[in-house]
């Protein structure tokens, strides 16, 4: 076993029998439909990948039905309401159900094996994701089908999408299917997190660690900040449709323009949640192909960083003609051009490695080469857009179809499909056919560059989006049949690329090798478990840098060469250095994160069709499996210490700021705040916007019952205080009194502040300044909600004695989100009384 020995050799002493097949044993695959119940990111991930390389083809049909009637002018072949249908499930599909799953379902699959980790740290959590994404992205898609899908735009503005505009169900699918499929991807986002800052293999420092794993950790963190914003959007606008409350109708205070801040401050940082998992990607196979070093690789994990941060100045990008003050545009303007530098920082290394190293020109580097061209084109138009003038003359037309389709299918789609290419033979040994990719290759950017690029010209000559014919008059007409030939290419090769890919995928699996003499982990040998041993990293470049690297895997020379618990297990290492911390068991296959999100899918479908009691069933069954399933994975530790190498023990679990759960909860809190927050903006810009704060009609309830409730939110916060306190002392029985206790408190509390709104006569359909406090007191309810479930959950891990003062991770996370909500709930009635002294 290789760590601090005095020759810095790995161990030759030989392995005890039986070893490998208990661990083989540990992470067997579910054979036959038992495969659906799956958890290992080995199987997830190829799900995951498949699904949104599914919803990658259907909405590819949905853009070439487009372009067959843009073909020609004044052509029939769709009708207006069935063009707006087209194209707005075209944009949805392909942004929410295609681009960032994709990205998510590629890091599933690969950072475990990047990171030298068996799998991520929460299994049922990624099968749960999955799950829901699935089942929720089909039934959404399937509306197309029976003429209820949307038809206001994959952007959805208000008031088109209002009830008065839009009274079918096609509204409403979209703003319950895709809110509760970004939670999906929020779940995904944590995954990650957790698992990159705390599952590396030992010796893989921060400096040390590959630029995929930064991109997707800049990535998540941007899902866990961005994300909210369009939760809360779909929220308060579904709240408008069904129940009138008038966030965003100007007769009764609203504001249209409310939503396109929401929106966009997820809409633009979106962007580049779409472009940096590819270009980490990018980073990762460029080495490989020039066969050097990457250039600048502290540069480029920088650039990531600013990328990520400047882009969420960049919300009102495309809100220009919103009618924005001048000052927010020239902020918004200047931020737009500043993301160009770090951007050109990762273009410029990527070509200096080229440039350094000596290239094989394989289909992966055709891939590259093509990005590096189509990707490079859409920045410099995105640089074009962010200049005022410009932007207000090509707003809406087909110039901005063509910038944003070169930013996103060449800055990720290329990438995808280079990485694709490179990484196939890791899924079951075999690559794809070479003479094959430069047909793809040649198909896709050609095609790629005869659709797009004379939508530039038809753009400048004045073609508007969204248009579902136009006059033979107007010198569009050889533009449109250009644009809908290379669309029709571009598919053939895209086609073209399945078959040879479905030749492949169904192969036997042989071992794969190292067949690029890439540098890093994934390329070593795996199975479900991932590797025989988890390697010591000593260097940015393992397998270049240490050639019996593999060998001494292999052989289970390194850490955690077996299985300690006879289950599956990990190893948590520190967020910097890597150091070994703990042992974490995982959890195995099970159906509960399955009929989980099949119960969170169908609860929030049915309830668009108005099948309330069938949609609360769903909802009771999900809550009840997600329940299950925690109370299968909260178990005891299983030993205090376990061996994992020659003679180096650790402990099994953590507690406390040790544990990887605690630090999953302060992340989820972070995206509970963030929907707060824009909770709170919508209500500080309906404040802003009225006359009179609060306007006629309503007034503030009177102060003692706020005072009154925050005196019991915090007295039940100082409840869970004290169980945290006697639970640490070993004394177990009185915690499920001061759990009680602090339930009481908070419900006490809500109810007074609900009665204290009611006395003042607050009517959330009157005016939207009283429907914004009115969703703040809603989002509080549902917490309270939550947390009346977590409190008798841990009431009955107390009961059943399975709550200890050495498995106590369900007490010290409930207790997290307590003192959260009692934050939130004092934040939220300081601000409601603040804003009318403002």
């Amino acid at each position: 076993m290789k760590f601090n020995t005095p020759d810095g050799l790995p161990s030759s002493l030989p392995r005890p029998p039986g070893e490998l097949e208990r661990l083989e044993r540990a992470w067997e695959t579910p054979k036959g439909w038992r495969l659906l119940s799956a958890v290992n990111n080995s199987q997830i991930g190829v799900f995951y990948i498949a699904t949104a390389l599914l919803f990658f083809v259907l909405a590819g049909v949905l853009g070439l039905m487009m372009r067959a009637q843009l073909a020609l002018p004044d052509n029939t072949l769709l009708s207006a309401q069935t063009y707006n249908q087209v194209f707005t499930m075209h944009g949805t599909v392909m942004m929410f159900l295609f681009a960032v799953p994709v990205v998510e379902a590629i890091a599933v699959y690969l950072l475990p094996g990047m990171l030298g980790a068996r799998d991520l740290p929460f299994p049922r959590l990624s099968a749960y994701a999955f799950w829901a994404y699935a089942i929720g992205g089909i039934a959404f898609f399937c509306t197309i089908f029976f003429g209820v899908s949307p038809d206001g735009g994959w952007f959805m503005y208000p008031p088109l999408t209002g009830k008065e505009h839009s009274p079918g169900l096609g509204a409403d699918f979209w703003l319950l299917g895709i809110g509760f499929i970004e939670i999906s991807a929020i779940a995904g986002a944590i995954e990650l997190i957790i698992g990159i800052l705390f599952t590396r293999a030992p010796g893989m420092t921060l400096g040390k660690m590959p630029v995929y794993a930064w991109a997707m950790l800049v990535t998540a963190f941007m899902i866990v900040f961005a994300f909210p914003a369009i939760i809360a959007g779909t929220l308060l606008l579904e709240l408008e449709r069904a129940f009138d409350w008038p966030f965003f109708i100007a007769a009764r205070g609203g504001d249209p323009v409310l939503w396109q801040h929401l929106f966009w401050f997820f809409g633009h940082p979106e962007v580049y949640i779409i472009f940096l998992p590819a270009a980490g990607m990018v980073s990762m196979m460029v080495p490989a192909m020039a066969r050097t070093p990457l250039v600048g690789h502290r540069a480029i994990v920088i650039a990531l960083v600013a990328v990520g941060f400047i882009s969420f100045a960049l919300w009102a990008h495309h809100m220009f003609t919103a009618g924005l003050s001048r000052h927010a545009m020239l902020f918004v303007s200047a931020a737009s051009f500043a993301v160009a530098i770090p951007s050109a920082v990762q273009v410029f290394s990527w070509i200096a490695t080229f440039w350094k190293g000596r290239v094989q020109m394989t289909a992966p580097t055709l891939f590259l080469l093509g990005f590096h061209f189509i990707f490079v084109l859409g920045g410099l138009t995105g640089i074009m857009v962010a200049v005022l003038p410009f932007d207000w003359q090509v707003h809406d037309t087909y110039f901005i179809v063509a910038h944003l389709h070169y930013v996103l299918i060449g800055g990720m789609v290329f990438p995808v499909f280079a990485g694709l290419y490179y990484w196939t033979p890791v899924f079951n040994g075999h690559r794809l056919s070479e003479r094959c990719a430069r047909w793809v290759f040649g198909l896709m950017f050609g095609g790629f560059n005869l659709a797009f690029f004379p939508m530039h010209i038809s753009g400048l000559l004045g073609m508007p989006r969204r248009v579902y014919t136009y006059a033979g008059d107007l010198g569009w007409n050889l533009l449109n049949l250009l644009s809908s030939v290379g669309s029709l290419i571009l598919a053939l090769g895209v086609l073209l690329f399945f078959i040879d890919a479905a030749r492949v995928v169904f192969k036997k699996k042989v071992e794969h090798g190292d067949l690029w003499n890439a540098p890093t982990l994934e390329w070593l040998p795996q199975e479900d478990y991932g590797m025989r041993s988890i390697p010591q990293v000593e260097s940015r470049e393992p397998l270049w840098d240490s050639p019996k690297l593999a060998a001494e895997v292999v052989a289970g020379r390194h850490w955690l060469p077996g299985t300690h618990s006879g289950g599956r297990e990990t190893l948590v290492t520190s967020w910097r250095d890597a150091v070994p911390q703990h042992l974490l068991v995982l959890p195995g296959d099970s159906w509960w994160p399955f009929i989980a999100a099949a119960g969170t899918a169908g609860f929030f479908l049915l309830l668009t069709v108005s099948q309330v009691v069938v949609a609360f069933a769903c909802g009771i069954t999900a809550i009840v499996a997600i329940v299950v399933w925690l109370w299968q994975t909260d178990t005891p530790p299983h030993a205090l210490t376990a061996e994992v190498a020659d003679g180096v023990f650790l402990p099994v679990g953590a507690r406390g700021t040790a544990s990887h759960s605690w630090w999953a909860m302060i992340i989820l809190l972070c995206v509970d705040a963030t929907v707060f927050a824009s909770l709170v903006f919508a209500h500080v810009h309906v404040s802003m916007a009225a006359d009179v704060c609060p306007p006629p009609g309503a007034s503030l309830p009177d102060v003692f019952w706020p005072l009154a409730s925050s005196g019991l939110l915090l007295a039940g916060s100082a409840a869970m205080i004290s169980a945290q306190a006697l639970l640490a002392r070993g004394r177990c029985t009185p915690v499920w009194l001061l759990v009680l206790l602090a339930v009481v408190c908070l419900l006490t509390a809500f109810g007074l502040d609900g009665w204290g709104q009611q006395l003042a006569g607050l009517s959330p359909t009157a005016h939207a300044w009283s429907a914004t406090v009115a969703a703040m007191s809603a989002w509080q309810g549902f917490h309270v909600a939550v947390l009346l479930i977590m409190g008798l959950y841990v009431c009955a891990r107390v009961w059943t004695g399975k709550l200890r003062s050495d498995a106590r991770a369900s007490l010290d996370n409930t207790a997290l989100l307590w003192h959260y909500v009692t934050v939130q709930g004092l934040a939220g009635m300081g601000i409601i009384y603040l804003m009318p002294l403002l």
